[in-house]
């Protein structure tokens, strides 16, 4: 008998990569996450480092990936990641 599994992912959530045509929706989840570290009014990041930040996603020279979680066609979260070299290992995956 096969054990039962479990799925801790909430019912009609999709997790995918972020894609290009997501600028509109991404913007105020990238905003809401800024707020919450403080860098909102006069601590607010450069509009440039956000532009940047976006056009990092889509580089593929950049380790800088995000992916959203997306339900009914609309964005309802969102992560940020990279990749970069272990300090215990020397593989390189």
């Amino acid at each position: 008998m096969t054990p039962p599994t479990r799925d801790n992912r909430a019912p009609g959530v999709l997790i995918r990569p972020l894609q290009e045509t997501d600028l509109s929706a991404w913007t105020p989840l990238w905003d809401g996450y800024n707020a919450f570290y403080g860098r909102e009014g006069k601590t607010a990041l450069a509009p440039e480092i956000t532009h940047t930040t976006w056009q990092r996603f889509f580089d593929p020279a950049e380790p800088v990936f995000a992916l959203v979680a997306e339900s009914e066609g609309r964005l309802l979260g969102l992560t940020h990641y990279l990749y970069h070299r272990s300090t215990t290992r020397i593989e390189l995956t």
